[in-house]
């Protein structure tokens, strides 16, 4: 039997507003998130959605993070109906294609994933 185990995240991001101090440049938020900008833009992983609730939204993963993980958000890219549930952003970064599809299958299948319809293995 093959023992897997997720990563701790490497970044994990929140809805939150800017506290501008005297002398900040304001943020325009996305969807909420102000911190996107912390997310590697040349490292691959992949990166979980969650609700306020902590409840898994969905798992993707990507060769470059950042890109991938805006798209989520972008109005021309993706219709993601699920991004306006979405809360906290988890980031683990993953350079090796093969590890990020096996991590990104065992978190869909373990953690079910609500949004992910690809790769599912169970059913409720």
């Amino acid at each position: 039997m093959i023992k897997i185990e997720l990563p701790k995240p490497d970044l994990v991001i929140r809805q939150r507003e800017q506290k501008l101090q005297e002398g900040d440049v304001p943020i325009t938020p996305v969807y909420g998130f102000i911190d996107l900008d912390k997310i590697s833009r040349e490292k691959g992983g992949i990166f979980m959605f969650f609700n306020e609730d902590n409840e898994l939204l969905f798992v993707g993963k990507a060769r470059k993070l950042r890109q991938r993980i805006k798209k989520h958000f972008n109005d021309n890219g993706l219709m993601v109906k699920h991004r306006d549930e979405i809360h906290k952003i988890e980031v683990f970064e993953v350079e090796t294609p093969m590890e990020r599809e096996i991590y990104e299958t065992y978190a869909i299948n373990t953690l079910k994933a609500k949004y992910n319809i690809d790769k599912v293995f169970y059913r409720d």
